[in-house]
């Protein structure tokens, strides 16, 4: 059975999306500006990965003058969902409990090794109700 596309896009297409995001809509130029900030990328490529997405169905793009106009058509949100679904599924076997006494475990260790008390998923809300940050 062949395996399906996955709904977390690899890396580099976050990279353009992630400009996407914070652009709302943009031309291939205007994705590599963004993009080049971290990782200087040829024009033609951020226009292959920009296509790529396009046909993914995950960007729109229209033709406005001689380029394109790309817009997200996936909101930033439903990627994250996506994403820690195919982590929890992947690594706590689809368990959202698993994955939360993991994190809580982790900042038990992670607190350990620098010799503090390790705050709980929840302590948050009763340091904002108190006003401590």
């Amino acid at each position: 059975m062949p395996k399906s596309a996955r709904d977390v896009p690899p890396p580099l297409e976050l990279l353009c999306l992630k400009a996407l995001w914070s652009l709302q809509q943009g031309r291939v130029k205007d994705v590599q500006a963004i993009v080049s900030q971290t990782r200087p990328l040829a024009y033609t490529t951020i226009m292959t990965v920009l296509d790529r997405l396009v046909h993914k169905g995950k960007l729109t793009r229209q033709k406005v003058g001689r380029a394109f106009l790309y817009s997200p058509q996936t909101p930033r949100d439903e990627m994250r969902r996506a994403a820690i679904r195919e982590l929890v599924d992947g690594y706590f076997d689809g368990s959202e409990e698993q994955l939360i006494a993991f994190l809580r475990g982790a900042g038990h260790a992670a607190a350990a090794a620098v010799g503090g008390a390790p705050a709980s998923v929840g302590e948050d809300d009763a340091r904002s109700d108190t006003g401590l940050r």
